[in-house]
């Protein structure tokens, strides 16, 4: 008995009114048996039906009462009025507007700075060449760059007192005006300067190329062309020499260019 008043002490602590337990508890009061019946379920509402119109009017009319009979309405055709044109709704169709297309801008290109150089043109033997001035003004005889010129004319057996031909070709031409003085234009100039040379005089053997900007614009060739031989259109067989200064900068090079002579040389030997 002191169980059962404990326990409920603790239901009513939790507030809880009614419970069954699953199984028989021991020293617990015997169940309530109104508390084991469940209630019934209510019963569902039936939907309520809305009349129509037709069974509205058969519920008003009264039993044995015939329903009104109602009189066919007869469709209402309209007639055109004389100087009256039926108007016809027209969607206007839309329009396609032009798409702004970007037209594209025409690409800039940078302007190309024109070459600076300056070329001296001589004849040895049946040699012409094409010789870099370091200075940029014509050769004196004490100068070291011509000192050095004549040196290697010696060794490749050709006359030591080369014969200037014309003035120094100087680039660009014109210090001012519109006229095209890029690299594409100094390659053309040059070599039509040095084929109208030839044809002027008593032919050439071989063509040397001394000088990078000699190998580049008048060989179509690089500073890898060095001590190589050349087949040029228009001018045909050219040897490209390193510049003079080049030579007295770096002497070494001197040696690799000895041997490129010795099988040269062939060239202008036949040619005597």
């Amino acid at each position: 008995m002191i169980q059962e008043l404990r326990r409920r002490a603790y239901l009513d602590a939790m507030q809880v009114a009614t419970w069954l337990p699953r199984t028989v508890l021991p020293f617990a009061a015997p169940s309530r048996p109104e508390l084991l019946v469940q209630p019934e379920a209510a019963p569902k509402p039936e939907p309520t039906r809305v009349p129509t119109p037709a069974a509205a009017a058969t519920q008003a009319t009264p039993a044995g009462a015939e329903a009104p009979v109602q009189a066919p309405t007869r469709p209402k055709i309209e007639v055109p009025r004389p100087g009256t044109t039926p108007r016809v709704a027209v969607n206007p169709e839309p329009t396609a507007e032009p798409a702004n297309e970007a037209t594209p801008e025409p690409v800039k290109t940078a302007p190309v700075a024109p070459p600076r150089f300056s070329l001296q043109l001589l004849r040895a033997g049946s040699c012409l060449l094409l010789v870099e001035l370091p200075t940029g003004e014509g050769f004196q005889s004490r100068d070291p760059a011509y000192l050095l010129l004549k040196d290697l004319l010696r060794a490749a057996g050709l006359p030591d007192a080369p014969q200037m031909i014309g003035e120094p070709v100087r680039w660009p031409l014109l210090v001012r005006g519109n006229m095209d003085q890029g690299p594409d234009a100094a390659r053309d100039f040059l070599q039509g300067f040095v084929a109208a040379r030839m044809e002027e005089g008593a032919g050439c053997s071989c063509l040397w190329l001394v000088g990078l900007p000699a190998i580049r614009f008048a060989g179509e060739a690089d500073a890898d062309a060095y001590c190589r031989e050349l087949q040029v259109e228009g001018l045909g067989a050219a040897w490209a020499v390193p510049g003079l200064e080049l030579l007295m900068d770096e002497p070494q090079r001197k040696a690799e260019l000895w041997q490129a002579m010795r099988r040269v040389t062939r060239r202008w030997k036949s040619a005597e």
